[in-house]
């Protein structure tokens, strides 16, 4: 090296030790990684993908959320994401002076959620909530890595190592807390935490639509979701993809015609009812009130998970609306993604990314038209959208994941409107947070149709967030003490980010006080400590009185 050029110190930009190592940067993830670096302490936040933010970003799902969302029922960090995201907009878009003065602005109108919005405004907003916590060096994210391996010893687990995807490189973390924000509960295998997959028997706990048996392998289908815009006189058809011809003629056993086809089962009442799709329609996206309670919205599917209004804005400044496409037509269940092996995993996605490439080229080509015709050679995928080559989601949905053994288990008894009346719903001395959705599960790799019953308005115990045995790794999603069933409800955006916001909170009060999970959990004075601490950051622990749908 030349001498007159100073040489620069080599700086390690992966910590080998900190004091919360989470793996997983969905959205419990990220709201683990901001409750320990609020209360001081040093996290280290890994992801697999290149976008933080999971079910909202890299899957592309708009949030399926309660109808309540807008006054209550969510934490206070869960409500700073959805005002940043609407502050978002208002801030760069060409948003009509009704719309931007709006206070509940939803910018894709769409019917599923009060605040449907594209995946890269989510994905900004989530990096500038972490931002300050990386600048003071508390907080390290590392995404293009997946976690290969864990260390346990006993009932400790003393570091993860994370391979990085793109060139293979190991990297060992050892940590106080170990949080699974995976996707799939990854962790949970890797450290032999005990855990269960897929259906439990009815047997276990009792619950009503459970099934005989229990199937480790029965697991609610993924979807690979995908972005579309139409513009009408545009040719914008994909190449035929190569597995078309069979998902062109698969017609499940529990379905009214063929799976590529707008014929479908409604979720709730089994019945075979038409979908329609009518791009960019010409009504004001001010009049569309999304509210799953009154109405599921998914009958009419261009407006259903619209994630953009051409409407909202200046004329002219949008040539269509952009939707989102997760609908009956493409979700897949033909592998489980979970427990049958790596190959077996790998099939799964490959295939059902066929399946949603099948269903675009079939909208574009052969899908009814209203004027009698076939096929929208004008629908666009939308690659920029989603941050891919094709413009499918950089990941699949995952709706279902290992699941731990927990201190408490939710079951059916717990939260179904049949069994508790519409008032009902079971109250926990450890209430940590609270959600409300229906008892919502789509056909499964076990064969079953849909399961979507109603529930009420439920509290997340603490208990569910504790291993039976490990004590010093927590869940932080999909993957806390539910079963089959009661994932169906637990699964949803704003419960992930509360079971994060509080596994990331109970670790670094651990860390704090000197104390375990379990004992905060069992013993009354220090589970007050703890909950006090979450009531001083607006995590909501208990519901007004509410009607459950």
């Amino acid at each position: 090296m030349d001498p007159a050029i100073p040489s620069i110190p080599s700086i390690p930009s992966f910590p080998s030790e900190t004091d919360v190592l989470i793996v997983g940067g969905g959205l419990g993830g990220v709201a683990a990684a901001l409750a320990v670096c609020r209360a001081g302490r040093t996290a280290v936040l890994t992801e697999e993908t290149d976008w933080i933010g999971g079910q909202l970003t890299s899957q592309a799902v708009p949030p399926d959320e309660h109808p309540w969302v807008e006054r209550f029922g969510t934490t206070a960090g869960y409500r700073a994401l959805r005002e940043g995201i609407r502050a978002y907009y208002r801030q760069w878009y060409p948003l009509r002076a009704d719309a931007l003065n709006l206070p509940e602005l939803n910018p894709g109108a769409g019917r599923v959620s009060k605040l449907c919005h594209e995946p890269r405004v989510a994905l900004a907003v989530l990096e500038a909530m972490l931002a300050p916590h990386r600048a003071a060096g508390r907080l390290t994210v590392l995404t293009g890595h997946r976690p290969v391996a864990a260390e346990p010893d006993g009932d400790v687990v003393r570091a993860v190592t994370v391979e990085d995807v793109r060139d293979g490189e190991r990297h060992t973390v050892a940590a106080g807390y170990v949080i699974d924000a995976t996707e799939t509960g990854a962790l949970l295998h890797l450290a032999g935490v005990e855990h269960a997959l897929g259906a439990e028997a009815r047997g276990e706990y009792d619950e009503p639509h459970a099934p005989e048996v229990a199937d480790p392998l029965n697991q609610q289908g993924i979807t690979v979701c995908f972005a579309l815009s139409h513009h009408e006189g545009e040719e914008h058809t994909i190449d035929r993809p190569a597995d078309y011809d069979f998902w062109r003629s698969y017609r499940p056993a529990f379905w009214p015609g063929p799976l590529l086809g707008f014929l479908a089962p409604d979720p709730r009442t089994l019945e075979a009812v038409p979908r329609t799709l009518e791009p960019n329609p010409d009504d004001d996206p001010l009049d569309v009130h999304a509210d799953q309670s009154a109405d599921a919205g998914d009958k009419e599917l261009w407006g259903f998970r619209r994630i953009l209004a051409r409407g909202l804005h200046r004329p002219g400044a949008f040539g269509s609306d952009i939707t989102l496409v997760n609908w009956p037509l493409n979700d897949y269940w033909l592998k489980p993604l979970i427990g049958a092996g790596e190959e077996t995993a790998t099939r799964a996605v490959a295939e059902a990314r066929q399946l949603s490439l099948s269903v675009l080229y079939w909208l574009q080509t052969e899908a009814p038209r209203p004027d009698g015709g076939t096929g929208f050679p004008g629908l666009k995928p939308r690659p920029d959208i989603t941050g891919t080559a094709d413009g499918l989601a950089k990941a699949p949905y995952v709706r279902e994941s290992r699941r731990i053994k927990a201190v408490t288990t939710v079951t059916e008894h717990d939260v179904a409107i049949d069994l508790l009346g519409p008032h009902g719903g079971t109250r926990h001395r450890d209430s940590v947070g609270v959600g409300a959705y229906r008892i919502d599960l789509h056909p499964s790799t076990g064969g079953d149709t849909y399961i979507d019953v109603g529930s009420v308005p439920f509290e997340i115990p603490l208990g569910a967030l504790i291993p039976r045995r490990v004590r010093n790794l927590l869940p932080a999603g999909k993957n806390l003490g539910t079963t089959h069933i009661t994932n169906g409800c637990f699964r949803l955006h704003p419960v992930e980010w509360n079971a994060g916001e509080v596994a990331g909170a109970l670790a670094a009060h651990c860390l704090d006080e000197g104390v375990e999970p379990h004992q905060v959990q069992a013993q009354d004075e220090r589970l007050d400590a703890f909950t006090r601490r979450l009531d001083r950051s607006g995590v909501q622990r208990h519901w007004p009185d509410l009607r459950g749908y």
